[in-house]
């Protein structure tokens, strides 16, 4: 099975590290977070890529070719201003009318990804998505009266499921998005709800976009923590 990685945006939230390389190149524990991922989706037997690059796209193409893995890389050129379901759009070609895992170049979880295919395939349907919940942004306070009572730091926003970047998509998939100018988030996922087209497969365990340079940080130091809960290869 094949994966796409969506690695083309700009990356303006964490501009610290995007000023001069893609935001799927920015470094966790010295390598990559886009490293991390195809680690992640390895461990489970997905070893063909099809990268969507745009913004400084030559750094990722130059780094893909220096990597020593057992994995097939095509890393695309998908504009610098195409829009995230135009970028999976222009690689329509290459994935040969085959069922397809769809994320992010820049969001770590220690999914079961066999899982996540297997509940796929028994839906029968076009589409699904990992849901996740994150953690509350802020610390939880438990106040009786004018007493703390209890403190939670970022506990889980229990009951509140959100996308979390992990999809597995029949290739029916393509006649929801139009051209460049789609956002995936927007009409295909619109659309793919109403007509009752996309499942959730729900995940409890570790999830993590990294938005900020606060949220590199944040992983950096899980993984000095040796708590980096991604890292589900051996």
């Amino acid at each position: 099975m094949k994966c796409v990685i969506l690695a083309g945006g700009l990356g303006t939230r964490i501009s610290e590290e995007t000023h001069n390389k893609p935001k799927p190149m920015v470094e966790i524990d010295g390598k990559p977070i886009l490293w991390h991922l195809m680690k992640i989706f390895s461990n489970y037997g997905v070893n063909d890529f099809i990268i969507c690059c745009g913004y400084k796209k030559e750094i990722i193409q130059n780094y893909v070719e220096t990597l020593d893995e057992s994995w097939k890389i095509n890393a695309v050129d998908t504009g610098e201003n195409t829009m995230t379901g135009g970028r999976l759009k222009r690689v329509e070609k290459l994935l040969n009318d085959e069922t397809f895992c769809f994320t992010y170049g820049d969001t770590l979880n220690d999914l079961n990804i066999a899982k996540l295919i297997e509940f796929h395939k028994s839906k029968n349907n076009v589409a699904t998505v990992t849901a996740c919940q994150p953690p509350e942004k802020y610390g939880i306070l438990e106040i009786d009266d004018s007493k703390v009572i209890e403190f939670k730091e970022k506990p889980i926003n229990e009951g509140k499921w959100v996308n979390g970047g992990f999809f597995v998509l029949e290739s029916s998939i393509f006649n929801y998005i139009k051209g460049d100018e789609t956002s995936w988030e927007k009409e295909p996922m619109e659309q793919l709800i109403k007509e009752g087209k996309l499942n959730a497969f729900k995940h409890y365990g570790f999830y993590k976009p990294m938005d900020s340079i606060s949220d590199r940080n944040y992983l950096e130091n899980l993984c000095k923590l040796n708590q980096a809960h991604w890292k589900v290869w051996k």
